[in-house]
């Protein structure tokens, strides 16, 4: 029995060796098989990185130059792909393609400038009219209009109640000299009906060289019949800061006025605060007339010299209500000096927020009449190819949480300035705000 057992015993060691050695074979080869597979994954994942970084490298040293004249039938579509979730975006390649295929002039469609016309017809569908888009040579005037330097005639347009309006023509423009007027509402321009363009189509359309002249038919308030304007374009310097000390009876009384708020508006207002100084003046009329805005940053830096530290200046609410202030840097050096300001239907925007912090914060009385109404903020954001975007992003509140759009700011004391009064230079606007200055000085 012994003997039996030990042969029984040494057989099944035997056995176990033999699987033993088929299973270290199977395991062996099936580790070259897994190692194989790393290392495909590891070269495939190396040839990517690589390929990505030599691609990169090369973009650094040779970007890419975007052509804008690509003819439709050349143009290779991406991000066509239309989403199932929420907007099926296949109805604007559907009509891409019909227009590709059906249109008669098919081959000499620009896909650029179709595609700037899409973004567009896009966001004049937010029904915003600030929030606009900029294809590059658009994007390159509008930032000289922000330097204080470009060619045109000289006025800031607006959209009031759907119909292209005229905020403000600048000082001693050719939009001033050939008569064209705040609250002027312009039809035509050269005969083209401007009523489904956007602000920029417009202004593109009245920009133009120097010595090139442009026609505008517009409705002019208390007149029955159209007009028609011709203006001589020119090269417009704009200077947003001006200073003039007035002897009003025994005081001397400081008139400054500010046309815009544009890059160097701050630096301007400095020498002329420095000036109102050394003068010593017992007032200021501050005449913010025909304003049309530009920069919020600058119309806080304006307000923070003539309002003391950390009082609000104006307050911004995002799409969530989120609200933020914007209050006074400091350098508060002419809050101690009565002041007044003028303002009327062509103050808008930035001109506004200065306005209404200067009533909220000191009680400043404004004199005129009631100001464009523009609540809104927008931001200027740069895109591929020198175009940008303008987009509206908060709604902004006076210090006392007043909102403005399309209401404007309603002065304390209202003043009118009728049609004879322009074309006879009379100005019962500022002889009024001389009359309050003087009392409280008294």
């Amino acid at each position: 029995m012994e003997n039996s057992s030990l042969i029984q015993s040494e057989n099944i060691d035997y056995e176990n060796e033999e699987v033993r050695a088929e299973l270290e074979e199977l395991n062996l080869k099936n580790n070259r098989k897994l190692l194989k597979k790393y290392l495909t994954f590891f070269l495939v994942i190396f040839l990517v990185i690589g390929s990505f970084f030599l691609g990169f490298e090369k973009g650094q040293k040779n970007p890419i130059a975007i052509q804008h004249d690509i003819p439709i039938n050349q143009a290779i579509i991406e991000n066509k792909n239309p989403s199932k979730i929420k907007v099926d975006f296949s109805l604007f390649w559907k009509v891409w393609d019909l227009v590709k295929k059906k249109h008669i002039d098919s081959n000499k469609l620009n896909a650029q400038k179709m595609v700037y016309g899409a973004i567009n017809g896009m966001l004049k569908a937010t029904g915003d009219p600030y929030t606009n888009f900029f294809n590059p040579q658009e994007s390159r005037d509008f930032s000289q209009d922000i330097a204080g330097s470009f060619e045109g005639i000289g006025a800031e347009l607006g959209v009031k109640n759907k119909i292209l309006t005229v905020i403000a023509p600048l000082d001693n423009s050719p939009a001033q000299k050939a008569g064209l007027m705040t609250g002027d509402k312009i039809i035509k321009v050269n005969n083209k009906i401007v009523s489904d363009l956007s602000i920029d189509q417009a202004v593109d359309l009245i920009r133009g060289k120097k010595g090139t002249i442009v026609k505008l038919t517009i409705i002019r308030k208390g007149e029955e019949k159209t007009k028609e304007i011709a203006i001589t374009r020119d090269v417009i310097e704009l200077k947003s800061v001006t200073v003039n000390l007035k002897k009003f009876q025994k005081n001397r009384i400081a008139y400054v006025r500010i046309t815009q708020f544009s890059e160097n508006t701050d630096q301007e207002f400095d020498v002329a605060m420095s000036k109102i100084i050394v003068a010593k003046s017992k007032g200021i009329i501050l005449d913010l007339r025909n304003n049309p805005g530009g920069l919020l940053n600058k119309a806080v830096a304006i307000a923070s010299r003539m309002i003391p530290a950390g009082k609000v200046v104006v307050s911004e609410e995002d799409s969530n209500g989120k609200i933020q202030s914007l209050n006074t840097l400091g350098g508060d050096k002419l809050s101690s000096i009565p002041m007044v300001v003028l303002i009327n239907e062509g103050s808008a925007s930035a001109a506004e927020i200065l306005s209404g912090a200067l009533r909220d914060d000191r009680g400043v009385v404004l004199i005129g009449k009631t100001s464009f109404g523009k609540g809104s903020v927008q931001q200027l954001i740069d895109l591929s190819g020198g175009s940008s975007i303008k987009i509206t992003i908060a709604k902004w509140l006076t210090p006392k949480g007043n909102y403005i759009m399309k209401k404007g700011i309603k002065p304390d004391i209202k003043v009118n300035m009728t049609l004879d009064d322009y074309k006879n230079k009379r100005d019962p606007q500022l002889k009024k705000a001389l009359e309050v200055i003087e009392n409280k000085i008294k």
